[in-house]
């Protein structure tokens, strides 16, 4: 058994779409609509296998974590790099970008090095060595 996919509903689907093909090489596969439901989604996919749906439909509400905090449930989604060097890049690029790093890049009680920054939902993204 594996994990099929995670899904992330936004009010922002052309924006998070990019912001993970831009800086987490994810593809998109063709955009979903489902004109009944007023409902549209598009699966990512990764170089590892993984996928990722982002999803939206009129009247979600705007989450409550617009500033990265932690609370109860969803914590964060975690990308793996070849090296701490790409991990220092990636981390120096969201920031002159505009994203918010809330962590590192540093090395853990757990053995990771990583950075922690926020997309532009809110949710907190780890990147890892």
């Amino acid at each position: 058994m594996h994990i099929e996919h995670i899904a992330i509903w936004t009010n922002s689907l052309e924006q998070m779409r990019e912001f993970y093909e831009i800086y987490f090489q994810a593809r998109a596969g063709s955009k979903y609509r489902n004109l009944a439901k007023q409902f549209e989604s598009y699966f990512l996919d990764f170089s590892s296998g993984a996928r990722l749906e982002l999803m939206t439909r009129p009247g979600i509400a705007d989450a409550i974590n617009k500033n990265g905090e932690v609370f109860i449930g969803y914590s964060h989604l975690s990308f793996a790099c070849e090296s701490e060097e790409i991990v220092d890049e990636l981390t120096d690029r969201l920031q002159k970008d505009g994203y918010r790093v809330v962590d590192g890049p540093r090395r853990t009680g757990d053995g990771y090095y990583e950075s922690v920054v926020i997309d532009p939902d809110g949710n907190r993204i780890e990147i890892t060595a």
